[in-house]
């Protein structure tokens, strides 16, 4: 009997999907085991719109959200009920959502039969730019919206290949829900295009009109996002100052830093340093220049070696466009180019990656007949070597100090960073070390409005009321629009007794920002105490329309009322403040005293021990509890 070799097992494209996804999760442990970074907190943790029971409905059918992206809001909404403000649940969906789209990016690229499409779904994994969208929270709007961007395109070519109806439907509907995710899908209809270049090497009048209803979905949300951001999200003037020739020069520049950054992807920077262009210089445009002319030589030669190069790095260019600097954008603020715009670059990088993997697969195969292994070791070195960068750069964005640490390492003048780690120290309580972060951001920039403003906030914690008010002083010279200091101001001036002063401050920040829910809370403070009560009561109820969850406009309130007598009022607003704050010291002692007022002593005496409990140093609990002891 002849002893035949055991069959060596094929892997099935279940088994390889599986093992894709397994391997993402694990060089993401890091992020997974870390926090809640930069904006994290404010989008979604504390996002007011995020933890209302009635959030879906805000999502979907109001403005009340700063940007329009429903669909993730309402993942962040069904998130926040499942996890709350444990970081580990958020991040383990965003890399799960990253590792579906490594899978889907293997799939779409083994139908348009581009070489080597499983381990360009590896490189897609394990790049090191993508560690900006899969390891912070905040970017599941881009994981979630690529899912459904992969999922349109792989639709549709399954429409073209079988030409099923179902699957075109299936395509528009995925599209959709990609732009409810995040906008930044709009050159969808574009990329469908090209994917039928590549396929047919032409495109065909059918072919336009088959598009036309994804063009339309790209303007109507185009549209709502320049709404959206001009509106609400911006806020103030933070781009264009430049000029158009200034952003027309960046644009031109832009692709070039990016593709630098998909192909040697280290060295990354959270923000990097601005870059110095004069805009009329005529150099200043040879980049873009030279990009339009390298795209006509690819045109030329588009029925040859050109063919892959146009088809990867079109594809390149035409995902960048939204973010190219052409178009106002809240970060431009801090640089024009900066590593959290790498989540743009999320999408983009597939052509980059797709190119470089298929021409390394091109040269193995070349070489196949003197290194037969070549082909496996050039794949698992490279891998190996991303996996690294990819694991590295995840344990930087595990926390918010780690993150501007490592900037401020890298890029030394970089205020936004001296600034945000100054805000992550506020919360871990080094107000000190704050301090001094903020003032090296304004050694840096001595013009620099957020820091002057924050570090007015941290004095103000340290009790140097006279040195706040210099610097909310100092940034309003600056941005005399900055309703944000004018509020600032205008609560530390309330601190120190100047009523007249901070009514004034206080007044101007709402005439500048007329739903600033803090400064109608802060006003109505000041002009309590100014003995305006009627006009207080109004600002604070003013507060509660705009945020109803606002406990201390309740607190506020329910005092309010008790002094004008009416209790059962009262009462009910010093209840919701506990509802929405349960280890809120002065709402429980100012429902001690409404109760008190009430004759129910019982209850009142709960009240004031709860209210100790929480802050022993309270004395007005303390010395109503001693009264009520010892019977007077």
């Amino acid at each position: 009997m002849t002893n035949t070799p055991p069959a060596r097992r094929s892997y099935t494209s279940l088994d390889l999907g599986i093992f894709l996804v397994a391997l993402t999760f694990l060089m993401y442990m890091p992020a997974i085991c870390g926090g809640f970074i930069w904006d994290d907190v404010a989008l979604i943790t504390e996002n007011r719109v995020i933890r209302a029971e009635d959030g879906l409905h805000r999502l979907w059918l109001t403005t009340q959200a700063d940007d329009y992206y429903p669909l993730t809001g309402s993942l962040w909404w069904l998130e926040w009920r499942l996890w709350g403000k444990s970081a580990t649940g958020y991040h383990v969906v965003n890399v799960l959502l990253h590792g579906a789209n490594a899978v889907l990016v293997w799939l779409i690229l083994t139908r348009l039969k581009v070489p080597g499409a499983w381990v360009a779904g590896c490189v897609f994994a394990l790049h090191p730019v993508n560690v900006a969208t899969a390891a912070w929270i905040s970017e599941q709007k881009n994981t979630l919206s690529m899912l459904f961007f992969a999922v349109a395109i792989l639709s549709y070519l399954r429409f073209y290949d079988q030409g099923r109806w179902r699957w075109y439907a299936c395509s528009l509907g995925a599209f959709l829900l990609a732009e409810l995710s995040k906008a930044a899908v709009v050159m969808l209809p574009v990329v469908l295009l090209g994917c039928v270049w590549w396929t047919r090497r032409r495109i065909l009048w059918k072919d336009v009109l088959w598009s036309a209803p994804f063009f339309v979905l790209s303007l109507v949300w185009g549209l709502v996002t320049l709404w959206y951001q001009y509106h609400l999200a911006l806020g103030e003037p933070v781009a264009g100052t430049d000029g158009f020739g200034f952003r027309l020069a960046v644009a031109g520049c832009a692709p070039w830093f990016y593709l630098y950054k998909a192909l040697v992807p280290f060295h990354l920077i959270a923000v990097y340093p601005r870059w110095q262009i004069d805009s009329s210089r005529w150099v200043s445009y040879l980049p873009g220049a030279l990009l339009v002319m390298g795209f006509l030589v690819l045109w030329w030669k588009r029925r040859t070696w050109g063919r892959p190069l146009l088809f990867g790095l079109g594809y390149f260019v035409v995902m960048l466009f939204p973010v190219l600097g052409l178009l106002k954008q809240g970060p431009y603020r801090l640089s024009v180019m900066a590593d959290r715009w790498d989540h743009w670059q999320y999408y983009s990088t597939v052509g980059v990656i797709a190119l470089a993997v298929a021409a390394g697969e091109a040269v193995c195969r070349r070489m196949a007949h003197r290194w037969p292994q070549g082909r496996t070791v050039a794949a698992v070195t490279a891998l190996l070597v991303l996996a690294a960068a990819t694991w590295q750069r995840a344990g930087v964005y595990a926390a918010e100090e780690t993150l501007w640490r490592d900037t401020i390492a890298k890029n030394p003048r970089a205020t936004a960073a001296y600034l945000n780690l100054g805000q992550a120290l506020i919360k871990r309580g080094k107000t000190g070390e704050a301090i001094r972060s903020y003032e090296e951001a304004l050694r840096i920039d001595p013009n620099f409005v957020e820091g002057h403003s924050n570090l007015g906030i941290a004095l103000v914690q340290q009790g140097r009321l006279a040195e706040a008010v210099g610097h909310y002083e100092e940034a309003l010279r600056i941005n005399p629009a900055f309703a944000e200091a004018h509020n600032n101001l205008g609560t530390a001036f309330l601190r120190l007794g100047k009523l007249p002063e901070a009514i004034q401050q206080l007044e101007q920040a709402l005439r500048l920002k007329p739903n600033y829910v803090d400064a109608h809370n802060n006003l109505g403070t000041a002009l309590a105490r100014a003995g305006r009560i009627p006009e207080a009561i109004a600002h604070w109820e003013q507060a509660l329309r705009l945020r109803p969850d606002f406990a201390e406009a309740h607190n506020n309130l329910g005092s309010a009322l008790a002094g004008n007598g009416q209790i059962q009022d009262a009462i009910a607003h010093y209840q919701e403040a506990l509802r929405l704050k349960p280890d809120y010291a002065d709402a429980h002692n100012n429902f001690g005293n409404a109760l008190l007022q009430e004759g129910k002593l019982l209850e009142a005496v709960e009240q004031y021990q709860r209210a100790l409990a929480l802050n022993p140093n309270l004395t007005a609990a303390r010395n109503s509890l001693a009264r009520l002891q010892s019977g007077q």
